[in-house]
Protein backbone atom coordinates (compact mmCIF):
# COMPACT_ATOMS: atom_id res chain seq x y z
CA UNK A 1 0.00 0.00 0.00
CA UNK A 2 0.91 3.36 -0.80
CA UNK A 3 1.58 6.18 1.11
CA UNK A 4 3.13 9.95 1.17
CA UNK A 5 6.35 8.45 1.21
CA UNK A 6 6.20 6.82 -1.95
CA UNK A 7 6.13 10.08 -3.11
CA UNK A 8 9.10 13.40 -3.73
CA UNK A 9 7.24 16.05 -2.06
CA UNK A 10 6.38 17.48 -5.70
CA UNK A 11 4.68 14.25 -6.92
CA UNK A 12 2.80 14.75 -3.29
CA UNK A 13 1.71 17.98 -3.83
CA UNK A 14 0.21 17.23 -7.54
CA UNK A 15 -1.61 14.16 -6.11
CA UNK A 16 -2.98 16.14 -3.33
CA UNK A 17 -4.06 18.94 -6.38
CA UNK A 18 -5.54 16.27 -8.26
CA UNK A 19 -8.65 15.73 -6.07
CA UNK A 20 -9.46 19.44 -6.97
CA UNK A 21 -8.25 19.47 -10.55
CA UNK A 22 -10.80 16.64 -11.43
CA UNK A 23 -13.42 19.17 -9.71
CA UNK A 24 -12.50 22.39 -11.01
CA UNK A 25 -11.95 20.87 -14.67
CA UNK A 26 -15.91 19.79 -14.33
CA UNK A 27 -17.05 23.37 -12.97
CA UNK A 28 -14.97 25.36 -15.82
CA UNK A 29 -16.28 23.69 -18.89
CA UNK A 30 -19.47 24.94 -18.39
CA UNK A 31 -19.79 27.92 -15.64
CA UNK A 32 -23.11 27.46 -13.83
CA UNK A 33 -23.17 31.27 -12.05
CA UNK A 34 -22.33 31.83 -8.49
CA UNK A 35 -25.33 29.51 -7.06
CA UNK A 36 -23.95 26.31 -9.32
CA UNK A 37 -20.43 27.09 -8.55
CA UNK A 38 -20.68 26.56 -4.53
CA UNK A 39 -23.24 23.75 -5.47
CA UNK A 40 -20.15 22.29 -7.31
CA UNK A 41 -17.48 23.22 -4.44
CA UNK A 42 -19.67 21.90 -1.94
CA UNK A 43 -20.00 18.77 -4.16
CA UNK A 44 -16.63 18.09 -4.05
CA UNK A 45 -16.22 18.76 -0.62
CA UNK A 46 -18.51 16.17 0.27
CA UNK A 47 -16.92 13.55 -1.96
CA UNK A 48 -13.60 13.63 -0.11
CA UNK A 49 -15.56 13.77 3.67
CA UNK A 50 -18.00 10.83 2.59
CA UNK A 51 -14.52 9.15 0.78
CA UNK A 52 -12.65 9.36 4.43
CA UNK A 53 -15.17 7.02 5.93
CA UNK A 54 -16.20 4.35 3.49
CA UNK A 55 -12.75 4.60 1.17
CA UNK A 56 -10.52 1.50 2.99
CA UNK A 57 -7.63 2.16 0.44
CA UNK A 58 -4.80 3.59 2.43
CA UNK A 59 -3.80 5.76 -0.53
CA UNK A 60 -6.82 7.65 -0.84
CA UNK A 61 -7.00 7.67 3.02
CA UNK A 62 -3.58 9.56 3.08
CA UNK A 63 -4.64 12.27 0.65
CA UNK A 64 -7.55 13.01 2.92
CA UNK A 65 -5.57 12.94 5.84
CA UNK A 66 -3.31 15.19 4.74
CA UNK A 67 -5.73 17.66 3.03
CA UNK A 68 -6.89 17.99 6.04
CA UNK A 69 -4.09 19.10 8.06
CA UNK A 70 -2.84 23.31 7.54
CA UNK A 71 0.07 22.56 5.36
CA UNK A 72 -1.65 20.12 3.30
CA UNK A 73 -4.43 22.77 2.54
CA UNK A 74 -1.66 25.41 1.86
CA UNK A 75 0.82 23.24 -0.49
CA UNK A 76 -2.42 22.46 -2.33
CA UNK A 77 -4.14 26.23 -2.41
CA UNK A 78 -0.30 27.20 -3.63
CA UNK A 79 -0.27 25.22 -6.59
CA UNK A 80 -4.18 25.80 -7.61
CA UNK A 81 -3.47 29.53 -7.45
CA UNK A 82 -0.94 29.18 -10.17
CA UNK A 83 -3.45 26.58 -12.04
CA UNK A 84 -5.97 28.99 -12.46
CA UNK A 85 -4.20 32.50 -12.30
CA UNK A 86 -5.49 34.39 -15.07
CA UNK A 87 -7.17 32.13 -17.04
CA UNK A 88 -10.01 31.20 -18.49
CA UNK A 89 -12.38 28.48 -18.11
CA UNK A 90 -10.87 26.92 -21.39
CA UNK A 91 -7.75 26.93 -20.04
CA UNK A 92 -8.27 25.66 -16.71
CA UNK A 93 -9.98 22.56 -18.44
CA UNK A 94 -7.01 22.06 -20.29
CA UNK A 95 -4.36 22.79 -17.51
CA UNK A 96 -6.98 20.38 -15.28
CA UNK A 97 -6.22 17.71 -17.81
CA UNK A 98 -3.00 17.83 -18.01
CA UNK A 99 -2.14 17.97 -14.52
CA UNK A 100 -3.91 14.41 -14.55
CA UNK A 101 -2.42 13.24 -17.26
CA UNK A 102 1.01 14.07 -14.82
CA UNK A 103 -0.43 12.06 -11.90
CA UNK A 104 -1.80 9.31 -13.53
CA UNK A 105 1.73 8.74 -14.74
CA UNK A 106 3.05 9.55 -11.11
CA UNK A 107 0.05 6.79 -9.56
CA UNK A 108 1.50 4.37 -12.63
CA UNK A 109 5.31 4.83 -11.21
CA UNK A 110 5.39 5.39 -7.57
CA UNK A 111 1.63 3.30 -6.40
CA UNK A 112 0.77 0.56 -9.25
CA UNK A 113 -1.25 -1.15 -7.01
CA UNK A 114 -3.10 1.77 -5.79
CA UNK A 115 -3.34 3.64 -9.21
CA UNK A 116 -6.49 2.16 -10.27
CA UNK A 117 -8.52 2.81 -6.95
CA UNK A 118 -7.33 6.45 -6.41
CA UNK A 119 -8.51 6.90 -10.37
CA UNK A 120 -11.49 5.96 -9.55
CA UNK A 121 -11.51 7.99 -6.25
CA UNK A 122 -10.83 11.23 -8.89
CA UNK A 123 -13.41 10.30 -11.56
CA UNK A 124 -15.85 9.71 -8.26
CA UNK A 125 -14.85 13.50 -7.27
CA UNK A 126 -15.50 15.21 -11.03
CA UNK A 127 -19.35 12.73 -11.27
CA UNK A 128 -20.53 14.22 -8.29
CA UNK A 129 -19.49 17.57 -9.33
CA UNK A 130 -21.21 17.37 -12.36
CA UNK A 131 -24.33 16.07 -10.97
CA UNK A 132 -24.26 18.85 -8.36
CA UNK A 133 -26.86 20.79 -9.86
CA UNK A 134 -28.99 21.17 -12.74
CA UNK A 135 -27.61 22.73 -15.95
CA UNK A 136 -29.65 24.61 -18.46
CA UNK A 137 -33.30 25.24 -17.40
CA UNK A 138 -35.55 28.10 -16.39
CA UNK A 139 -36.08 29.16 -12.40
CA UNK A 140 -35.38 25.42 -11.57
CA UNK A 141 -37.63 23.81 -14.24
CA UNK A 142 -36.33 21.68 -16.92
CA UNK A 143 -32.19 21.52 -17.52
CA UNK A 144 -30.40 18.56 -17.39
CA UNK A 145 -28.36 16.68 -14.43
CA UNK A 146 -25.76 16.63 -16.29
CA UNK A 147 -24.52 18.74 -19.32
CA UNK A 148 -23.06 17.87 -22.88
CA UNK A 149 -19.77 20.02 -21.65
CA UNK A 150 -19.62 18.09 -19.01
CA UNK A 151 -20.06 14.70 -19.79
CA UNK A 152 -17.75 15.15 -22.41
CA UNK A 153 -15.33 16.68 -19.58
CA UNK A 154 -16.04 13.66 -17.46
CA UNK A 155 -15.43 11.40 -20.61
CA UNK A 156 -11.53 13.28 -20.82
CA UNK A 157 -11.23 13.10 -17.49
CA UNK A 158 -11.20 9.37 -17.79
CA UNK A 159 -8.81 9.40 -20.92
CA UNK A 160 -6.58 11.64 -18.78
CA UNK A 161 -6.12 9.58 -16.05
CA UNK A 162 -5.93 6.34 -18.80
CA UNK A 163 -9.54 4.27 -17.42
CA UNK A 164 -12.08 3.68 -19.20
CA UNK A 165 -15.92 5.10 -19.12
Amino acid sequence: MANKQNFTPAEWTKVLESTMSVGMAISACDPSGLWGTLKEAFASRSALTTSKFVVSNELVKAVIADLETSGGRSAVQGALHKHIDSAKPTEIVQRSLDQLREVSAILDDKAPDDAATFKAFLRGISQKVAEACVEGGFLGLGGVKVSDAERVTLDDIAKALGTTT
